[in-house]
C-alpha cells in the first residue's frame, strides 16, 4: 500500500461527506477503512485522545440524523489535506463550524477536527 495520490485523497473527502449525508453508514465508514488499513487516529483538539473507530461510531450513532455537511472549502497538498465544513443542523436551526486537517500515509490515516465554539 502507497502512500495515496491527490485524486484518491480527493475520492476520500468527498466519498465520506456524500455517505454521510445520504445517510450511508456502510459507505461511510468503508471509506474511513480503505484508507485507514493499517491504523486510524482521530482527535478532537483539546479534547483527551479515544478509539478512532470509536469516536466515528459515535459520531455517527450521535449525530448522523441532526447533521448536513455542507463542504466550504478542501485544500490538498501532497498527502495533508484541510477541510472547512459547516455542519448544518438538519432542522434549520444554525450549524457548527469546523476545521479538519487529515494526513494520509502508507495504510495510515490521522484526522484533527477543529470545532467552533
Amino acid at each position: 500500500m502507497s502512500t495515496p495520490d491527490k485524486s484518491t485523497i480527493e475520492h476520500f473527502l468527498h466519498g465520506q461527506v456524500e455517505c454521510w449525508n445520504a445517510g450511508d453508514k456502510e459507505g461511510f465508514f468503508g471509506h474511513y477503512r480503505s484508507m485507514a488499513g493499517k491504523g486510524l487516529s482521530i482527535e478532537y483538539v483539546g479534547h483527551p485522545e479515544r478509539d478512532a473507530w470509536q469516536v466515528l461510531e459515535n459520531m455517527w450513532a450521535q449525530q448522523s440524523s441532526k447533521i448536513r455537511i455542507e463542504v466550504k472549502a478542501t485544500i490538498i497538498n501532497g498527502n495533508e489535506a484541510a477541510c472547512h465544513h459547516r455542519n448544518a443542523f438538519v432542522n434549520g436551526e444554525g450549524g457548527v463550524e469546523t476545521i479538519e486537517v487529515y494526513r494520509f500515509d502508507e495504510g495510515l490515516l490521522s484526522v484533527r477536527y477543529f470545532v467552533a465554539g
